[in-house]
């Protein structure tokens, strides 16, 4: 694999080709993308580095177990003196419930910590409807935060949902309360949140938006990448595309700068072999490129990788 020059493979961009009209991870270069694709396992482990851990775990019970601990860890931190909080994702959620369940045997007061969603759907004007199936709020309360015995469960003004007036969501990141860890995942156009990569279109015509102008990007309202409107349909509208919103709010990479540490959670449920092992190589090897969100954590500090065993697989031809 040639990585010593691979920062300079990538700069002549192609079209994408799932939609011309958007930046995506299609357009880098294809020898990026074809060492992307032949890394081992055993290769990926080899690719931390400082300020980058990657971490396997055996089992899907050991793996979100984990994931779990790091809200109570973060919240343990908390205090009358200090605020501490976790800001964590819908996708995945299956720690969500052991969150709970710990919270509750720990007997955890949570007065003083706080929580921030990552993100909500945007429809007519205004953020999703908490009724709503597809609600992240919904899911966060009815997995988590509802289950959480009421003598230990932090105040409803501790907990931070986007919404379509994103001045008090930013406002909480501004308040000197202390994010230990941003959790994600990490969908099929490589997005934490819903960072997506952006329209081809304007000033990003020829070029996507360098790492500098993306990171400069906040807590606001976006129009989804198609690739992400697919997705969310595979993974939680049983394929049925038209029932997915267009649009979300997202928190943004200013607020994951405030974050201690971005710890990002890849179960093989969300992207696929492929996209595990891209973005793994562009943040080991410092290739930021806003085609591919992901990527531009190779500029922040403290970011682990956290992978399932039997969800790495392979980029081989089977047929199905």
């Amino acid at each position: 694999m040639k990585f010593d020059n691979i920062k300079e493979i990538y700069m002549a961009r192609k079209l994408s080709l799932l939609a011309p009209g958007w930046w995506d991870f299609t357009t880098l270069d294809d020898e990026l993308l074809n060492d992307a694709a032949k890394l081992t396992s055993k290769d990926m482990l080899q690719l931390s580095r400082e300020g980058f851990r990657i971490v396997f775990y055996d089992t899907l019970e050991d793996f979100y177990l984990a994931e779990a601990l790091e809200y109570i860890t973060a919240w343990k931190q908390s205090s009358t003196s200090n605020f501490v909080g976790i800001c964590g994702p819908i996708g995945p959620t299956e720690q969500l419930p052991l969150v709970a369940r710990m919270v509750n045997e720990l007997q955890l007061n949570l007065s003083n910590a706080h929580f921030w969603g990552m993100d909500e759907w945007y429809i007519n004007g205004k953020e999703i409807d908490v009724t709503h199936p597809l609600s992240f709020e919904r899911a966060d309360r009815e997995l988590c935060f509802n289950r959480i015995d009421k003598k230990f469960r932090m105040p409803d003004s501790n907990l931070h949902f986007p919404k379509a007036d994103i001045s008090k969501y930013i406002s909480s990141w501004e308040s000197g309360i202390r994010c230990a860890v941003m959790q994600g995942g990490q969908g099929d156009t490589k997005h934490w949140a819903f960072n997506d990569p952006v329209k081809r279109e304007g000033k990003f015509r020829n070029t996507p938006p360098s790492s500098e102008e993306y990171r400069k990007l906040s807590t606001r309202i976006v129009d989804l990448h198609p690739i992400t409107i697919m997705q969310n349909a595979r993974t939680s509208a049983g394929g049925v595309v038209t029932g997915v919103p267009t649009q979300a709010i997202t928190v943004g990479p200013v607020q994951t700068w405030k974050a201690e540490k971005v710890s990002i959670w890849h179960a093989g449920t969300h992207d696929n072999a492929f996209g595990q092992r891209l973005t793994v190589l562009m943040i080991s090897k410092k290739i930021a490129d806003s085609s591919v969100p992901m990527s531009l954590l190779a500029d922040h500090p403290n970011v682990q990788f956290n992978y399932w065993r039997g969800g790495i697989g392979v980029c081989e031809t089977v047929m199905h």
